[in-house]
């Protein structure tokens, strides 16, 4: 089969190339799905670059975790009917070689969800981490029905899904965006109100967008860099979930004001979710798919052969909505 591989780190242009390798092996548990779709984010890149030193302590890897497509074999242990499904995968690159930057992709049948038959493989290649990190962020620390929700970057690939999981389970959610377009894309689905987080002091303004009262739960995109600004206007015992602190990834956390707060920190990943959480996030975003309740945003695609503009795309930092892959 035809595959993106890496077998040293570094940019996408020095380590990135396709080759033609041994299709993958199929264990009992398993099905082997046809990709017609791979999803890029930001942890892709990371890994590729050397984030993880031992990632490739095994040998080349095939980036990308999302993905979607058809199932063509299953192994023992898998019913024969899921042959022919649509599925969109993820999780496919994690504590292993074979993600779904590739013609074919060998993965946990738990891992390949059947795709609604109104939803698109693109839409499919655009769930797995944005989604269900979302999903997570939301949901983790119980329901948000009447909560007052504060969404950091809700242009973004995982704060786009947050606003939206909030609204639809009966939230009010005040975002953040960086420009008019961003802005118009969040109220666009549904936020209540969004705030410049360029400006000084946004988050009197997005305290004031909320008729001044503070927050219960806040998704953050940008923990260590929004924390001096975000503490002042959440709630005694309010939760901040977080999956991303890039612009300082080591913060200093004030904790004596953060314990008198009572306040709960969340870290959120979705490799290390509890498998009940996930679950929880496949059946909510398909019962949504089912029913035409997810807004999706694609910001470029591009063939499996440009791999490497997809993953400077995606470290640009300037791309909304999913980056995917033409696989077939």
């Amino acid at each position: 089969m035809k595959a993106a591989i890496f077998d040293k780190f570094g940019s996408a242009q020095e380590v990135l190339k396709i080759q033609k390798i041994e299709d993958p092996k199929i264990n009992d548990n398993e099905v082997i799905v046809k990709l017609s779709k791979s999803g890029v984010n930001p942890s892709d890149v990371k890994k590729r670059a050397g984030a993880f030193s031992n990632l490739l302590d095994n040998g080349f890897v095939i980036p990308h975790s999302d993905g979607a497509g058809i199932i063509v074999d299953v192994g023992n242990e898998v019913s024969r009917d899921r042959i022919g499904e649509r599925v969109w995968v993820y999780q496919a690159q994690y504590e292993r070689n074979y993600g779904t930057a590739a013609e074919l992709l060998s993965i946990d049948s738990s891992r390949a969800i059947k795709l609604p038959d109104n939803t698109s493989l693109v839409t499919g290649a655009c769930l797995g981490i944005p989604a269900m990190t979302a999903h997570r962020c939301i949901f983790a620390d119980g329901s948000v029905r009447g909560k007052n929700i504060l969404v950091t970057g809700g242009a973004g690939r995982v704060g786009y899904y947050a606003i939206q999981w909030g609204k639809l389970f009966g939230a009010r959610v005040i975002s953040t965006a960086s420009n008019n377009d961003d802005k118009q894309a969040c109220l666009d689905i549904g936020a209540d109100g969004v705030v410049n987080h360029l400006e000084e002091d946004w988050e009197l303004s997005a305290l004031e967008e909320n008729h001044g009262e503070k927050f219960d739960r806040l998704v953050d995109v940008e923990f260590g860099v929004n924390l001096d600004h975000t503490l002042n206007i959440m709630k005694t015992g309010s939760t901040i979930a977080t999956y991303s602190s890039t612009q300082n990834p080591n913060p200093k956390i004030p904790f004596l004001k953060m314990m008198y707060m009572d306040l709960t920190l969340r870290l959120v990943i979705v490799y290390a979710m509890p498998e009940e959480a996930k679950n929880d996030a496949i059946k909510d975003i398909n019962n949504k798919l089912s029913n035409n309740h997810l807004v999706h945003r694609v910001a470029k695609s591009y063939d499996l052969n440009d791999i490497v503009k997809g993953h400077e795309l995606i470290e640009s930092n300037k791309v909304r909505g999913c980056v995917i892959l033409n696989i077939s």
